[in-house]
């Protein structure tokens, strides 16, 4: 008799990265939590992404990403207990060996999800090594 693979249980909610939610359209619904969350960090880099765009058209595309995320989302805000957390993702970086100046953003995120006991979704596993103790990461 095959063994049949069970498919992966579809979490509640789950904090989204930046990198998944400009990527949402390309991505499996059923990989995603069934109540995404972003947090008030990903709405600031979506902005400074419209403020980068070397062109129009770039730009015309941003703001789309940009206003989508504005009227779907509440985002979770960057508080006074993701501000504990992120002190505590800053140390377990420092820990696994890497620098966290360069990830400020990403551990900020993190420490948002962590703070509100929310895994976070992310195409760029690699960017939240070593945090494994302090919030839950899923590549997809």
């Amino acid at each position: 008799m095959a063994e049949r693979r069970r498919a992966p249980r579809r979490r509640p909610a789950g904090v989204l990265d930046t990198c998944v939610y400009i990527d949402l359209a390309l991505l499996n619904p059923a990989e995603l939590p069934a109540v995404p969350e972003l947090t008030a960090i990903t709405f600031a880099e979506l902005q400074q992404g419209v403020s980068m765009a070397r062109d129009a058209v770039s730009r015309a595309s941003r703001l789309e990403v940009l206003g989508a995320a504005m009227a779907d989302f509440d985002p979770l805000p960057f508080d006074a207990a993701a501000a504990a957390r992120y002190g505590t993702l800053v140390t377990l970086t420092i820990a696994a060996g890497r620098q966290p100046r360069p990830r400020r953003i990403d551990l900020m995120i993190a420490a948002v999800a962590s703070a509100h006991g929310l895994p976070l979704y992310t195409r760029n596993v690699a960017d939240f090594r070593g945090l494994g103790a302090a919030v839950e990461v899923i590549g997809i």
